[in-house]
């Protein structure tokens, strides 16, 4: 069995009285992270082999590439990166820009290999040792 998920998923929507939700994965085993880049920066050009990513823009615009292709997403827009796929965000807004970045398949940071790299970082790096635990207040 392999554990990369190269199928797109399904995206449903569903009306409430109150409004509408989005749901992007059920029952799947996902990782979640939002993804922020700084005005005039721009992420590695990298791909993974081991997980597939569904990009959801929250803040935008954020320019996109994904095999070659380039475009500007605006907020509410989603890529499908698929496993194996090169791929980067980059953001020449004088803002940050955020991006809902929810990966199938297993995720490990040491997955990522760097093809293109403004910030000359060694490749096999070992996973982040400044993770800073945050707790996020329900109001």
């Amino acid at each position: 069995m392999s554990v990369v998920n190269d199928r797109m998923p399904v995206h449903m929507s569903s009306s409430r009285p109150w409004g509408r939700f989005d749901q992007f994965a059920t029952n799947e085993c996902v990782t979640v992270k939002i993804i922020a880049v700084d005005p005039g920066q721009r992420l590695s050009l990298q791909r993974h082999g081991l997980r597939s990513e569904l990009w959801i823009v929250i803040d935008g615009p954020v320019d996109v590439e994904i095999s070659g292709e380039c475009a500007q997403l605006t907020t509410g827009e989603r890529a499908w990166i698929p496993a194996h796929v090169l791929h980067r965000l980059g953001n020449r807004a004088a803002h940050v820009v955020r991006v809902l970045e929810v990966a199938f398949g297993y995720f490990d940071e040491a997955d990522i290999e760097r093809v293109e790299d403004d910030y000359v970082r060694p490749e096999g790096l070992e996973p982040p040792t400044d993770w800073v635990e945050t707790s996020s207040s329900i109001r």
